[in-house]
């Protein structure tokens, strides 16, 4: 597993500190293979692949000028995966009306027994300030399979509308989106009841 400098952390008063760093497609593939073959990861939809797989098809992600993948810490150790796209050319190509600064993100939590209450709302703001953080990147755009509707309601906790079904490929999914003012606002209705945002 490699150890590099993270791109980006944030505090959350509660929970600790999260933080992303690149993700290297060797040095991550045994972590990540334990991760995305677990039977709470079938949305990822690798459930069959073993270390290799997972390490050639990082391995084309870091490589492709739309698409690149980082692994999440909470404080210090690894607890998540992110993966970043350009939706005008991966994922999402001809099959929404694209926006200038429009960014796509895939996130999965690590598979764990003991879920801590509030983890995976905390990564995913983490992951939405991350890509907002980005003056470019103006609107964040997602398409989790229509059936996952633990991700759709985190989704609308940071702030994403839902734009209507889709057919891709692999599966039927939701498209949704949320702006930069749309999470900010979630953020401060969120500091304002006392949360951490």
């Amino acid at each position: 597993m490699t150890v590099a400098t993270p791109l980006y952390s944030r505090t959350d008063e509660r929970l600790g500190t999260f933080a992303l760093r690149p993700l290297d497609p060797e040095g991550d593939a045994g972590l990540l293979h334990g991760w995305v073959t677990d039977p709470k990861s079938a949305y990822w939809m690798m459930q069959d692949a073993d270390p290799a797989t997972v390490a050639y098809e990082y391995g084309k992600i870091a490589e492709h000028p739309y698409h690149d993948a980082f692994v999440g810490l909470h404080d210090g150790r690894p607890a998540f995966l992110v993966e970043r796209y350009d939706p005008r050319h991966v994922e999402l190509a001809g099959l929404y009306e694209a926006r200038d600064g429009d960014v796509g993100m895939h996130f999965l939590c690590a598979p764990t027994d003991t879920p801590v209450h509030g983890f995976t709302l905390a990564v995913i703001t983490t992951v939405m300030a991350f890509l907002l953080d980005a003056p470019a990147h103006r609107r964040v755009v997602v398409e989790p399979d229509l059936r996952n509707t633990a991700v759709h309601a985190l989704n609308a906790a940071v702030g994403f509308e839902t734009v209507g079904p889709i057919t891709k490929p692999e599966k039927e999914a939701l498209l949704s989106t949320c702006t930069r003012e749309q999470f900010l606002a979630t953020q401060a209705g969120r500091t304002s009841r006392g949360a951490t945002a």
